[in-house]
């Protein structure tokens, strides 16, 4: 065989080994290195101790994790704190508003049953107190008598008692112009005393006095005849309001008065023996 052909052959060969020398080395350490010795196993008391050990750190740690979320939460609240104003002081309750006293002028009528003192509210219905007064002051009223009274059968409390001159022409003057209480702001309570009267403007020195309140006869009620102007209050009984009841339940005449007035007169009548100012206190 030729020389050249004998080492091609031979490099052939030489190649092919190397290739299984290769295969080999890589493969040995799996086939050729002894079996490592699996670790040997740990006993249950160690087991425990690392779960118990874990378990402790576990706490521990959720100890510090409390612990920091309280400090943190402190420390919020005293920075809300120190930017939180205090609180206003209330101030102090302002003392309650005294109900207003208008002027009045006291005048008693000394009755044959006793004695009725009025306020006359010269403030609040200056005309009609100024009449008033004008039959008091000039002693027009002395000698004469309450005559007329009445209670309503289902309200016994309620009703009124009238008195006065009886439009005696010695006695009267000249009639006063009507003050309604739409303007005076006065009513026809417990104790008012209000001019009679029969037209507007016609009232001169007989008056009533009523008991349990009568707001039907005030302006503006719908049970005044056509002008439904009602009556002038002028005043307010403060002392001898038992006198008025009194008198309000005394005899009357079954046959005498007229009209809506028949059974409501007194009979014997009610003296006015003085009408005058109080003395001043």
């Amino acid at each position: 065989m030729p020389a050249h052909r004998v080492s091609i052959a031979t490099a052939m060969t030489m190649t092919r080994l190397m290739r299984q020398l290769a295969l080999g080395l890589l493969a040995a350490p799996l086939l050729l290195a002894p079996p490592v010795e699996a670790a040997a196993k740990r006993t249950e008391a160690e087991i425990q101790a690392a779960i118990d050990a874990e378990i402790a750190a576990a706490a521990e740690a959720q100890k510090a994790a409390i612990a920091a979320r309280q400090a943190q939460a402190a420390q919020d609240a005293a920075a809300r704190a120190a930017q939180t104003p205090p609180a206003p002081t209330p101030a102090p309750e302002a003392p309650p508003v005294p109900a207003r006293t208008y002027e009045t002028v006291p005048v008693i009528l000394t009755t044959s049953m006793g004695s009725i003192t009025i306020a006359v509210e010269v403030e609040r219905a200056p005309i009609t107190a100024a009449n008033f007064l004008r039959y008091v002051d000039q002693k027009r009223l002395d000698g004469t008598q309450f005559y007329r009274a009445f209670t309503f059968d289902d309200f016994p409390d309620v009703g009124m008692i009238q008195g006065g001159t009886q439009n005696d022409p010695n006695r009267i003057l000249k009639p006063v112009h009507h003050e309604p209480t739409s303007k005076t702001g006065l009513t026809h309570d417990d104790g008012a005393v209000s001019l009679a009267r029969n037209e507007l403007g016609s009232g001169t020195a007989d008056f009533f006095i009523i008991m349990g309140g009568m707001p039907g006869l005030d302006a503006g009620s719908g049970q005044n005849g056509p002008d439904d102007q009602g009556f002038a209050v002028f005043g307010h009984v403060t002392e001898g309001m038992d006198i008025v009841r009194r008198i309000a339940v005394a005899p009357r005449s079954p046959t005498k008065g007229e009209g809506a007035m028949k059974g409501q007169m007194l009979e014997p009548t009610i003296r006015i023996l003085t009408a005058r100012r109080a003395p001043a206190p």
